[in-house]
């Protein structure tokens, strides 16, 4: 399949808007190194397919919107078809085909300027001074040699961080300064393209589906990383292009995330076990609530008193203060005959007495200290 009438049209808005720079008067020249009205022409055309494609966009937006509100339907079904991997992907499906959920329109726009960037990528690359097939998909030879001039900072537009030193010398420039002018845009090039696909995740959050999670993982890594590689063959006026795209996207995902908001997460929408920890800190918060204040210690040795002289059921009861034998009150270490014991007393009075003739013991050697006389 041909692809000239991508380029036939990519052509034409590039031309139309380097037409109304040069209208205006911006210089057709270098200032300060940049022929502007070229760079502003790659400007204006990005703001052109994106205006064209801003109703796929908030398609895109509506499409994250629906796909984030089945993530606890989705979280069920993998619950339920734990381990079954092409079950699950069969049920999640059929959920999004019953749904009229499509979980590629979120890289719909961007599959869409896959032909325009190539489309710009052919129309830039073939600009070289010594092309003899200038009058090209609309261009005037005086276009072309125009177009074939234009710099970026003394880096021309058509070159390459990968370029040779003999096709720099065509264009009139050095391979120090293109690969400086080139490395940084590469580097502004990769920053943006991460930041736009991060600043959709933390708005929208990681998916449950595991497909949409890889694209997410895809988007955010995968393709910052390829340009790394990719941005050595790429003209710096494409690189232009793509930056320039990226700050477009960044500010209309701002407005528009900003206009219609991701809906907040329910609280019945949240993982099992963070309900289930809720609900037992709730159930122990109201048991401590529901006990009653305890009073100081008198009033804990009253309830213990209290407990301990309720009988317990069941038990039998004992005679208090009589013997089983003849009735009579029972002694402490009485015998069975009747015959109390002869007490005998707790201390020898004379094992305590000073014996004849003994010395005073002095108590600071640690000895008993004698009672005072009353």
């Amino acid at each position: 399949m041909s692809l000239d009438w991508i380029y036939w049209a990519i052509s034409w808005i590039l031309l139309r808007w380097h037409g109304v720079w040069d209208a205006i008067g911006v210089p057709d020249h270098a200032v300060l190194g940049t022929t502007w009205s070229w760079i502003l022409a790659i400007f204006f055309l990005v703001v052109t397919v994106r205006v064209i494609l801003f109703p796929i966009f908030v398609k895109q937006i509506k499409s994250q919107r629906a796909m984030q509100a089945l993530q606890p339907k989705v979280k069920e079904l993998q619950e339920k078809h734990k381990g079954d991997r092409e079950t699950l992907q069969k049920e999640i499906m059929e959920l999004y085909r019953t749904e009229k959920a499509n979980p590629l329109m979120g890289c719909l726009p961007m599959f869409l300027q896959i032909p325009v960037f190539l489309g710009l990528f052919h129309v830039l690359k073939r600009v070289n001074p010594n092309n003899q097939l200038k009058e090209l998909y609309g261009w005037t030879a005086q276009q072309f040699d125009s177009a074939s001039h234009a710099t970026l900072f003394t880096a021309p537009i058509s070159g390459r961080f990968g370029s040779s030193a003999s096709e720099l010398a065509v264009l009139d420039s050095s391979v120090t300064t293109v690969k400086i002018i080139a490395a940084i845009l590469v580097a502004i090039m990769i920053t943006t393209t991460y930041l736009t696909s991060r600043q959709m995740i933390l708005k929208t959050g990681w998916a449950e589906d595991p497909q949409q999670r890889m694209l997410q993982r895809i988007m955010l890594y995968g393709i910052p990383a390829s340009l790394l590689i990719s941005g050595a063959i790429f003209p710096i006026g494409v690189i232009i292009y793509w930056v320039t795209n990226n700050l477009f996207t960044l500010a209309q995902q701002q407005w528009v995330l900003r206009k219609f908001p991701p809906p907040a997460v329910s609280k019945a929408n949240l993982p099992s076990r963070y309900s289930e920890a809720g609900e037992k800190a709730r159930a122990a918060a109201a048991a401590r609530e529901a006990q009653p204040k305890s009073g100081g210690l008198l009033s804990r040795l009253t309830d213990a008193a209290k407990s301990a002289a309720v009988p317990q059921p069941g038990a039998t009861a004992k005679p208090v203060g009589k013997s089983a034998t003849n009735g009579k009150p029972a002694r402490q270490g009485s015998k069975p005959n009747g015959k109390q014991p002869e007490a005998k007393p707790a201390v020898d009075g004379k094992a305590l007495a000073p014996k004849p003739g003994a010395k005073p013991v002095n108590p600071k050697k640690g000895g008993p200290r004698p009672a005072k006389r009353r």
